[in-house]
């Protein structure tokens, strides 16, 4: 595995890690209001706030749109998981392919982060230490596979044999 290829991974571990955390604190919050998170600093500045909020379920769009009872209405950290181990195995998998997936899963993934960055500070007025970071993991991420699908684009393709 080259630099990008392991850089790839740790940025990845790190998605997961974030997210797995992230569904912790949702999940211990749903189950006990009086749960306090490692996270939670001050009134403005709680994650359990925003991962139980409107917002924290399904990016705040798969309810009014399909229903809460819709599969796809599920915690924002479930898609993350999801998300960092598709992109761990495209990793893998590499070519020119995998290349583009991961970098227009990559571009999707800031796109999210700049919506919910803005539903964090203009809407719930409020600072989210775990979600900054996973807004950080996503920009790197994009950064690392733009770099990668411009390796993949230029490496020079095999010849064909003559028979």
């Amino acid at each position: 595995m080259d630099f990008l290829g392991i850089s790839r991974f740790l940025v990845c571990l790190t998605g997961i890690g974030l997210s797995v955390y992230a569904l912790h604190v949702e999940l211990s919050k749903a189950h006990n209001d009086d749960y306090k998170a490692l996270c939670d600093i001050s009134e403005h500045m709680s994650c359990s706030k925003v991962f139980t909020s409107k917002y924290g379920t399904g990016f705040g769009l798969v309810e009014p749109l399909l229903g809460k009872n819709s599969p796809l209405n599920v915690p924002n950290s479930i898609f993350g998981i999801i998300f960092y181990s598709m992109i761990v195995f495209l990793g893998v998998v590499g070519g020119k392919f995998a290349a583009w997936m991961m970098f227009l899963f990559s571009l999707l993934s800031c796109v999210g982060s700049v919506y919910l960055g803005y539903i964090l500070f203009y809407i719930l007025h409020d600072t989210c230490v775990v979600c900054i970071s996973t807004y950080v993991v996503n920009a790197c991420l994009f950064i690392i596979n733009f770099v990668s699908l411009k390796h993949a684009l230029d490496a020079p393709r095999p010849k064909k044999k003559k028979e």
